[in-house]
């Protein structure tokens, strides 16, 4: 069986999908989350609950790669991801591999492909650092103007990673980071290939799924952090910069009520949600599935819905 992909946005039930998935095709689930590779949390990254079972965590008898695995303060990416991937693949060739969740990059690096560009490094890392520091935003944008006007006219003045990135590649090449793209970011997965599936819930009722996990998790969160601070980490580490962890610090540190921190967290798991849509939503030839409310979240019907579509 070819692979799956299961995306969508937060909280659509990815999890839940994929090990039904799994358990349907007796195949093995390999996270998609940027978040999920952590340790040490799991309520605010939406990790499922297992256990290792011969160095492998395991989520209801199931094989889960990709989470749990990395230290709070690494950092990890696109190309770790594709590379830990195709490992998978090689070593499991005859197990049916259902790749699952919403880092929408990473799946798209591995089953289309992105151009090969030069990792950042230290010292470009802290002369851009610098740079920000001492002009501002606005400075930062005007020194990737000098160098690559196309990159500076796409890219808006507020999106400072976008800007910090294209100008690194301009001094680790010595090319304009405009002329180092070859569109292959914008060709769709070939269907031979993958079986591409995409949860599409009605709006409202996401936004309902988002509220309602918020509170159900935010103590949870809350323990967590203070578990993980109790323990030496700092409060910028790689981890902590995750969905909804700022807001739990601040609430830790008394800058915010409770309330607020809730709200802070719903805004931008909703706003977060909707670029993901956006970003999904260019896999024109994939199949959708359309959920409405509670009653179509039937797992075993839409799991053979899925299955019944392969061919």
């Amino acid at each position: 069986m070819k692979p799956i992909v299961l995306c969508g946005p937060t909280a659509s039930g990815k999890t839940e999908l994929s090990l039904e998935l799994a358990r349907q095709t007796g195949g093995a689930i390999v996270s998609a989350d940027s978040r999920q590779v952590y340790k040490r949390l799991t309520a605010g990254t939406a990790k499922p609950q297992g256990t290792y079972q011969n160095n492998v965590y395991t989520v209801e008898g199931v094989p889960y790669y990709l989470v749990d695995f990395l230290e709070i303060t690494d950092t990890f990416n696109a190309g770790a991801f594709c590379a830990r991937a195709r490992e998978i693949e090689q070593t499991h060739p005859h197990t049916p591999l259902i790749f699952a969740g919403g880092t929408g990059l990473y799946l798209h690096s591995y089953f289309v492909g992105m151009d090969s560009l030069p990792p950042g490094t230290p010292q470009t890392r802290a002369r851009l650092t610098q740079l920000l520091e001492q002009e501002g935003k606005e400075g930062l944008h005007t020194a990737l103007a000098q160098q690559d006007p196309v990159s500076a006219q796409k890219i808006p003045v507020g999106n400072v990673q976008r800007t910090m990135r294209a100008l690194e590649l301009c001094w680790l090449t010595g090319r304009p980071a405009s002329t180092l793209k070859s569109g292959q970011f914008f060709h769709l997965p070939d269907p031979d290939r993958v079986h591409w599936v995409c949860l599409e819930w009605e709006k409202e009722e996401l936004n309902t799924r988002i509220a309602k996990r918020t509170e159900q998790i935010f103590e949870d969160m809350c323990a967590e952090t203070r578990n993980v601070l109790s323990q030496g980490f700092a409060t910028n580490a790689a981890a902590l910069k995750s969905l909804g962890y700022p807001q739990v610090v601040s609430f830790l540190q008394g800058k915010l009520s409770r309330t607020e921190a809730v709200e802070e967290i719903i805004l931008k798991t909703r706003q977060y949600a909707k670029r993901q849509r956006t970003w999904f939503r260019r896999y024109t030839q994939s199949q959708h599935i359309v959920l409405t409310g509670p009653a179509d979240w039937d797992l075993i019907k839409i799991a053979r819905t899925i299955l019944r579509a392969l061919p």
